[in-house]
């Protein structure tokens, strides 16, 4: 069962369509947890689109026990990778633009 207040913990729940993202782990993976009682879930629709979402602690418990911990401790590794990646392009465009509007001011200083 959920401690008290998990549901509303940021970063606490994730959606069946970040499960797969983060964790490669479909819907029906999840819907088996589900059945299993394993996983709580809530069931929510954004634009009418349906999703379910589940809590991160027990969907990461139920996929070291069917699929392995170790595929665990690689997938987040992976995420966590893409995620400092993503975060190291964005730093380096930053840079770009702030070394072009450096030389743009040096240039107008120097007239």
């Amino acid at each position: 069962m959920a401690e008290y207040g998990e549901w509303n913990k940021k970063g606490a729940t994730l959606s069946d369509a970040t499960a797969l993202k983060d964790y490669g782990v479909n819907r029906d993976f999840i819907v088996q947890g589900i059945q299993a009682g394993k996983l709580e879930y809530r069931e929510g629709a954004v634009w009418g689109n349906p999703y379910i979402k589940v809590l991160k602690s027990q969907l990461e418990r139920f996929i070291a026990e069917e699929l392995g911990s170790n595929y665990l401790a690689n997938k987040t590794s992976q995420t966590e990778l893409r995620k400092i990646n993503k975060e190291i392009a964005e730093l380096k465009k930053k840079i770009k633009d702030l070394l072009a509007r450096k030389d743009e001011l040096e240039k107008s200083v120097a007239l």
